[in-house]
């Protein structure tokens, strides 16, 4: 995948850990200052004054992007999408401001390098750029909607509050079991490079879709009676999993398809307001299966599955609030 060395591009990828028992390990954010409403941080909430990068096919990227939308921030904060094949990592047909292709491709490395030198590590998406300061505010997903939840309420949607006060208790600890069991869980069971660890990381990933499946028999969503970030956090796993994970990453003991509650809950979610214009599963199959060669090394994408995340669902059973 390559990473970034004292500032320059090496396609080695000393980064991308491997525990020595074979577990993938996932390296942690290097960037995590924040946006404020008062500024109070160095970073004051303004319209056009941050720009958002991400990929279409990267998952933690796109529940930015989901945020972004049922915020209605999209006339605040700019959103700069991957549209090229990966080269030195993530591949942009533009930059932005100051920032501009090299040889007609601009990369995301080019952004770490320009906020820190002599950065060292991976280039991520996403990440929060402060276009005064010009310097990365943020490449943590987790942390980065939070900020869009409420930082930006004096120009989006204040109504909307996806980590309410009264359920964050609850939604701190279903975050954790589904970031852990799930949402990074497939890719435990893809970059696994022992068979100990990928049966290990495999067996707990469909133990959890289990205890989802039931979950969500008895509820509408994932906490309490309403929409909430944990529901964001789970959604772009779930539109990946059959089309990708299912196959790329040997996650293959039930589609998601086989869950009926997952499934509809799933369709659900995608057939809200904006959330379908953030889903394409065309860039983010190519964005998996031609931008791992070392798990692809083809690069052929596959035809299937036939998805239809628009026919009905059956969540209305359950309550909601209003």
């Amino acid at each position: 995948m390559g990473m970034l060395l004292n500032g320059r591009w090496t396609d080695d990828d000393g980064a991308a850990i491997t525990a020595a028992d074979g577990r993938f390990v996932r390296p942690d954010s290097a960037f995590r200052d924040r946006v404020t409403q008062d500024g109070a941080s160095g970073f004051k909430a303004e319209p056009g004054r941050y720009q958002l990068v991400t990929a279409p096919s990267c998952p933690w990227a796109h529940r930015t992007v989901i945020v972004r939308a049922l915020k209605r921030l999209g006339g605040v904060l700019p959103l700069l999408e991957s549209d090229r094949p990966k080269q030195q990592g993530w591949a942009y047909s533009r930059g932005f401001d100051d920032l501009a292709p090299v040889d007609g491709t601009f990369h995301v490395h080019q952004v770490y390098s320009a906020a820190r030198a002599d950065y060292t590590g991976r280039a991520t998406v996403p990440l929060l750029w402060d276009r005064r300061t010009r310097t990365i505010v943020n490449n943590e997903s987790s942390e980065i909607i939070r900020m869009l939840n409420t930082a930006f309420d004096a120009y989006g949607d204040a109504a909307l509050d996806l980590y309410p006060a009264a359920l964050r208790g609850e939604i701190d600890d279903i975050n954790r079991f589904v970031y852990d069991a799930v949402n990074n869980g497939v890719y435990r069971c893809g970059m696994a490079k022992s068979q100990a660890a990928y049966e290990e990381s495999f067996a707990k990933l469909f133990d959890a879709l289990d205890a989802l499946e039931r979950r969500l028999g008895a509820q509408r969503w994932l906490v309490g009676d309403r929409f909430t970030e944990a529901d964001v956090r789970l959604f772009p796993t779930l539109v990946r999993f059959d089309a990708v994970y299912h196959g790329h990453f040997k996650c293959n003991q039930r589609r998601l398809v086989d869950y009926h509650n997952l499934s509809n809950y799933l369709r659900e979610i995608y057939q809200m307001p904006g959330i379908a214009a953030t889903v394409d599963l065309a860039r983010i199959k190519a964005g998996y299966y031609q931008g791992m060669p070392h798990i692809n090394p083809t690069g052929i994408i596959p035809l299937g599955p036939e998805q239809n995340f628009s026919a009905p669902h059956d969540r209305a059973r359950l309550p909601e609030r209003r």
